[in-house]
């Protein structure tokens, strides 16, 4: 058994890990910004930048998820600047903590496959530089926040996630809201890649991560081959017996999403190399399984 704290145990993927390693027989840490409820609970602020050392002075590996979510809301100025103030700071936070523990703390870091922005037909992996546009300087500000942990030999690793599909959440949900309305259908040319990763797959990465401390630097969480978004959305449409004819315009997602169309409409051909170097395989690797996990 180990000790494992949790930032944004109460989202989508945080929940879902928190109760993964629970049932193996961990100890979890939920680190909450308001007052404890309970042992398994303690306090932090990282809009203040507050985590006492002391509350991870018995903790083996903290898992840090925290940051606003990307696709809650339409993308203002306002919403871009906490996009990116919430995770830095919260990284900043806990890099701090760490240190001020003077114990050899297992980070791994929340981070996205946004950093490689549009690429088009591009193969990428962790070796490939970063790319342009908001999130792909979001996720280098993000991991360059650990920078003073990493640069004192701590072990940290960057959790470069994609498009986790679930009903509840993510880039999924939406699809399938609109597909059983029977507007579902491309979105733009429907030609840019999704690298995307089951939610059991995404824990499970997650759980190996921890396991796996000698792993340092970026990792891609992230299916086998990501498939074309209209491919996802074709499935989609066929799961729900619901017609996929109709592309989304450009123009239409800029309306309704701001600038965060942009990066919907991005393609990103991902490969998790380093995960599968490092022994970690699939239980969900085709999209057909991806999508049936998702909606049952």
């Amino acid at each position: 058994m180990i000790t494992i704290a949790i930032t944004g145990a109460s989202g989508l993927i945080g929940g879902a890990l928190s109760r993964a390693l629970a049932a193996r027989g961990d100890r979890v840490i939920a680190l909450v910004r308001r007052a404890p409820r309970g042992p398994s609970e303690r306090s932090w602020d990282p809009a203040r930048g507050v985590l006492e050392p002391s509350a991870v002075g018995d903790v083996d590996v903290i898992v840090n998820l925290a940051g606003a979510g990307v696709g809650d809301k339409r993308w203002s100025t306002e919403h871009k600047t906490e996009i990116l103030r919430s995770r830095v700071g919260a990284t900043h936070t806990v890099v701090r903590a760490i240190i001020s523990s003077g114990r050899p703390i297992r980070l791994v870091n929340g981070s996205a496959v946004g950093f490689y922005g549009d690429r088009g037909e591009e193969l990428l992996t962790e070796a490939s530089p970063a790319g342009t546009g908001f999130l792909a300087e979001v996720v280098r500000a993000w991991e360059g926040a650990a920078d003073e942990w990493v640069t004192a030999g701590g072990s940290v690793a960057f959790a470069r996630t994609g498009l986790v599909m679930t009903r509840d959440g993510g880039a999924l949900a939406p699809l399938v809201r609109a597909t059983r309305l029977g507007a579902g259908g491309p979105l733009g040319s429907g030609r840019q890649f999704w690298p995307v990763i089951s939610l059991r797959d995404e824990v499970r990465a997650l759980v190996h991560l921890i396991d796996r401390p000698d792993i340092t630097g970026p990792v891609n969480l992230v299916g086998l081959e990501p498939p074309r978004q209209r491919e996802v959305a074709t499935a989609v449409a066929r799961m729900l017996h619901r017609p996929a004819l109709l592309p989304a315009p450009r123009l239409g997602l800029r309306l309704v999403l701001g600038q965060f169309a942009d990066e919907i409409l991005a393609s990103q051909r991902v490969l998790p190399e380093r995960l599968l170097q490092s022994g970690f395989t699939h239980e969900d690797a085709s999209l057909q399984a991806v999508l049936t996990r998702a909606l049952g």
